[in-house]
């Protein structure tokens, strides 16, 4: 079975200048992000790969990526393509997927066979100078700059495939591999963010009845989140257990698999894996509510209806941000871009609705790499071949994420009492 519309990308010159010119105010609008900096030793490198085939290979942790991306194909003098779900192209009406598949998205379903997509991802990669960004990531985001979640493998089997169509063409092609780090870091004054987090705390302590007299930050942050899934509980009737009454990790993660597990009954998701982690459960029920968004054909009526969908879309939401609040991020390092990855968490939660503080984009680059390095292993053994790959293309991107938040501090004072 095939998707119902592969969307192509479509390079529109106009578009692309529109583009080049109001990034960093579509940066600012969007997602009040105030620059993109990249070290001038990685601008020249990055200069180097103008010419060549590439496989751009970015964490994902938030929407913002692929802007990221589009700035770092400038600073490189190219253009790059991008992978996006197919759903994203119906957003606004059509008019997002329009835009971004004239400046080098083309779609793909998750979930199903995507022949396509796999398709135009090869083609992209065998041509003379053809560029692909990818986030191994996938779907969903996590939300949180200092994690990675782990890694699909298919962007190995694409390089290699890639490869193997660019060699059919041209017996010296080369597709190189460029691992790249995105760390966010907040730009407004200690003092100003402070009074922010305080402030928007105090709201959501006096919207619950919860004090805050006494307590770090946090400790705030964790009241806080403990009375929200209380909430929860009371309403998925959940019981609590005496001897875990105060374990906190284990009531978030049996949350979690509750609201998980009730969306795959009322929705009726096929092929159910109640023994999962969360992240795969909800990477399972947002495939299938992507398939019927897009009109996914559906002969032996597995799906679950639109209404159905769109209520499962909402539940979803909200059990992706109990995904997100992992006590253990907080309490290890309480910096600004923690605090507020939380914050936004809770305000969506509490307020309905949150905004993003200023910020600017750190990019980094990793060591670069040959995907024909791997192509004879590869003959010999794929999988292991696949598995090296994806393995190598992690810790590349692990290694700068503890640089980066090596460099990270806490906001508050560890005596600041409330």
């Amino acid at each position: 079975m095939s998707i119902k519309s592969f969307i192509p990308a479509k390079f529109n010159l106009p578009a692309l200048w529109f583009t080049d010119l109001t990034l960093p105010l579509l940066n600012k609008l969007v997602h009040n992000i105030d620059s993109i900096e990249i070290s001038q030793k990685d601008e020249k490198t990055l200069k180097t790969f103008q010419n060549e085939r590439l496989l751009y290979i970015s964490n994902h942790p938030t929407t913002k990526e692929p802007g990221v991306a589009f700035h770092i194909a400038n600073q490189m003098g190219a253009r790059f393509h991008y992978m996006a779900a197919r759903e994203v192209f119906e957003w606004g009406y059509g008019f997002v997927g329009d835009f971004i598949q004239s400046i080098g998205a083309y779609s793909v379903l998750a979930g199903a066979p995507d022949r396509e997509s796999l398709k135009a991802s090869r083609t992209i990669l065998a041509n003379p100078s053809g560029k692909l960004a990818l986030f191994p990531e996938g779907e969903p985001t996590s939300g949180m700059n200092d994690t990675l979640l782990p890694f699909q493998p298919g962007v190995s089997q694409l390089g290699i495939w890639g490869l193997e169509d660019a060699l059919k063409k041209d017996p010296k092609a080369t597709i190189w591999v460029l691992p790249t780090f995105i760390k966010y870091r907040m730009t407004s004054s200690i003092q100003s963010m402070q009074r922010d987090i305080d402030q928007s705390l105090s709201r959501m302590e006096h919207r619950l009845g919860i004090s805050k007299t006494g307590k770090d930050i946090v400790h705030r942050f964790l009241s806080v989140g403990k009375r929200m899934m209380e909430r929860e509980e009371k309403e998925y009737g959940v019981p609590v257990e005496d001897n875990r009454v105060d374990d906190f990790d284990y009531r978030l993660g049996r949350m979690r698999h509750a609201m998980l597990d009730n969306i795959a009954r009322k929705a009726n998701i096929p092929k159910w894996d109640i023994d999962a982690n969360a992240i795969e459960k909800l990477r399972k029920i947002l495939s299938v509510l992507e398939m019927v968004s897009v009109g996914m054909p559906d002969p032996n009526g597995e799906l679950p209806s639109l209404e159905m969908a769109r209520w499962a879309r909402t539940a979803a939401t909200k059990a992706y941000d109990f995904i997100s609040i992992q006590t253990a991020y907080i309490k290890e390092l309480p910096s600004a871009e923690r605090l507020y990855e939380f914050l936004y968490r809770y305000e969506n939660e509490i307020f309905g609705e949150t905004k993003s503080r200023p910020h600017k984009a750190v990019v980094r680059l990793g060591e670069p790499f040959k995907i024909n390095d791997y192509l004879g292993s590869y003959k010999e053994d794929k999988k292991k071949t696949l598995d090296t790959i994806t393995e190598r293309l992690r810790n590349e991107l692990q290694t700068m994420l503890v640089d980066e938040k090596s460099k990270s501090n806490a906001l508050f004072p560890s005596q600041y009492i409330f």
